[in-house]
């Protein structure tokens, strides 16, 4: 039986009061097992994945990569570039050969990339001198969702001898002390200022996502209500920039540590763990619903920043900041993640650089503000208008809720999005109790409730998916098996029939079926009615039934038995064990 029916049961036997144990629910596509906050997927350091071997054949370079099984490299991101010892750049082309067509996730369109090796080769348009350096860059990815930034490595080539040894990036040359250089990348002090800027730019435009337009908003809404000194006003707004700022730094010192330690991680990083992505959705759409003023007792954004009027609260305003910054991640890691993922190339204190940048122009909007009180008062006054203003901005973070379940679908599987909703769906209903609750006795199931719907993701245990014993249905497959005299079991079935599902639980998944199965020589076959199937539509129509559920059994030589449209455990076994000839003790079949 599929995990998605299985799941879906599971509920539906709850509210009659039972418990059966859910099915297992590994992450197929993400490689990896995860609790809510946890992910164990580990991978190689980029050298490892990709090794690169260099050498030379009749005045051509050859570049061959063995690349490690579960990684790819981008036939589109190769570049490589020749210099001789005196810095002059030698032109070059190269040829790569065919590869595989895949979908990337990363890119969101169709490429072609190379699994297992590659062989690359780099022709010389001009004669090169006896000794050149060559860098060489390329890019790849994981199957398992980890997406590597451009990796530069470099070579020393001694065309005389035909010898070929890697080494060290280059060093700056002398009186360029206004250039940094950092593996692939070059920055002199006018490219340093555009890199920076770009970043203040990115970060100005985190403001009109989603994920972060509603929490400035409810915060610059909280001061047109207050009617502080300018300076208290300005302090408000220091702490916050500090916050947004910080926490980008700080996830920038984290990327760092991360790579000196080995681990092949970029921008967006926590994003490939469905557990993360789980969190940021639940943490979303708690922030939905305080916005809305469902959860008024955990979450009251009017009271983000604390009260600028009284000259305090300068902690909360530190800490909305971080908030800004924890939910701007999943907003800037689709246009941001390439550009940032090259910036961790760059050399340590030039990427805290570019990562406090763009926190500077997260927080530039607010700074602005708050600096020029005479900006607040041209904002609209406050009045009614601001608690249906309040309740508009809980609909972007459902949206964002939307695309992170989306995003969770394709890390894993139905089961777990649909494990997450209905663990959403507890914590809105825990959060409607909360309201109306004004005695302890509801208030209690209310927080019951709440930790259910918070746990539900870890309810399904990680572990390979059972094995199902059944084949699915084709008219063709019956009629094989028929001829051949094979006894056949037949479930004709649909995700959204709940009489299927609680019969698929109840009869047809136990242990003893599946051994009566195996001892008796019973084929069974599984007809999947979700979508429209001309084959089960005629099957169905043949046994008189306009819908499923329908179940037979074809005993060797003789017509079908029909069973009955609820199950038992009792009844099928009957069925099956049931001599031939011989019409089974258990009512219920005809």
């Amino acid at each position: 039986m599929s995990r998605y029916r299985s799941f879906a049961l599971y509920w539906l036997l709850l509210i009659l009061g039972s418990t059966p144990a859910m099915a297992a629910d590994p992450f197929a596509s993400a490689g990896n097992s995860s609790n809510l906050l946890q992910a164990d997927q580990q991978f190689l350091p980029v050298e490892q994945a990709y090794q690169l071997s260099v050498r030379l054949d009749g005045g051509k370079a050859l570049l061959e990569w063995n690349i490690a099984p579960g990684y790819y490299l981008y036939k589109d991101n190769f570049a490589v570039q020749a210099r001789g010892m005196d810095g002059v750049v030698i032109p070059t082309r190269i040829h790569a050969g065919k590869g595989r067509e895949i979908y990337d996730d990363y890119y969101g369109k169709n490429l072609e990339v190379f699994y297992d090796s590659t062989l690359v080769s780099v022709d010389f348009l001009q004669p090169p001198p006896p000794a050149i350096t060559l860098s060489v860059t390329s890019q790849g990815c994981a199957d398992a969702g980890l997406c590597y930034p451009p990796h530069t490595q470099y070579f020393t080539a001694d065309l005389a001898a035909g010898a070929v040894a890697p080494t060290a990036a280059p060093s700056p040359a002398a009186g360029t002390a206004s250039s940094v250089s950092a593996g692939s990348v070059t920055a002199s002090a006018p490219g340093l200022l555009t890199l920076l800027g770009f970043a203040i730019l990115g970060g100005l435009i985190l403001n009109l996502m989603p994920c972060v337009f509603p929490v400035l908003s409810i915060k610059v809404m909280s001061l047109t209500t207050a009617h502080a000194h300018r300076h208290r006003v300005a302090t408000h707004g220091l702490a916050y920039g500090a916050g947004v700022v910080l926490s980008f730094v700080a996830i920038a010192v984290l990327l760092l540590i991360l790579r000196r330690a080995g681990e092949a991680v970029g921008w967006g990083f926590q994003l490939q763990s469905p557990g993360f992505v789980t969190a940021l959705a639940y943490l979303f759409f708690l922030m939905a619903l305080g916005f809305g003023g469902q959860l008024p007792l955990l979450i009251n954004p009017g009271r983000l920043g604390g009260s600028a009027a009284r000259g305090n609260g300068l902690g909360a305003s530190f800490l909305t900041g971080v908030l800004a910054t924890v939910v701007a991640s999943p907003c800037s890691a689709p246009f941001m993640g390439t550009a940032l993922g090259v910036a961790l190339t760059l050399p340590p204190a030039l990427t805290l650089g570019v990562f406090a940048a763009l926190g500077f122009g997260m927080a530039l909007p607010f700074l602005v503000l708050t600096a020029l009180p005479g900006l607040l008062r041209r904002l609209p006054r406050p009045g009614p208008w601001m608690e249906t203003f309040r309740q508009l901005l809980a609909f972007p973070l459902y949206a964002t809720v939307l695309w992170l379940l989306w995003v969770l679908g394709r890390q894993t599987d139905i089961d777990r999005v649909l494990a997450a909703a209905f663990g959403l769906l507890l914590v809105a209903l825990a959060a409607w109790l909360a309201c109306r609750s004004r005695h302890a006795p509801g208030r209690v199931v209310a927080a019951a409730l709440l930790v259910a719907g918070l746990g539900l993701p870890l309810a399904q245990p990680a572990g390979a998916p059972a094995e199902h014993p059944w084949e699915p249905y084709s008219a063709a497959r019956l009629e094989a098996l028929r001829n051949a005299g094979a006894p056949v079991f037949v479930n004709l079935t649909a995700d959204w029939c709940i009489t299927c599902l609680a019969n698929e639980r109840m009869a047809l998944s136990s242990e003893l079926f599946r051994t009566t199965l195996k001892q008796r020589g019973i084929h069974y076959l599984k007809g999947d009615w979700t979508r429209y199937d001309p084959e089960i539509t005629a099957l169905l129509s043949a046994h008189g039934r306009s819908g499923v559920p329908l179940y037979l059994y074809f005993p060797p030589g003789e017509p079908a038995r029909i069973l009955p449209q609820l199950l038992t455990e009792t009844i099928v076994l009957s069925a099956l064990n049931a001599p031939p000839g011989v019409a089974p003790t258990t009512g219920g079949i005809r």
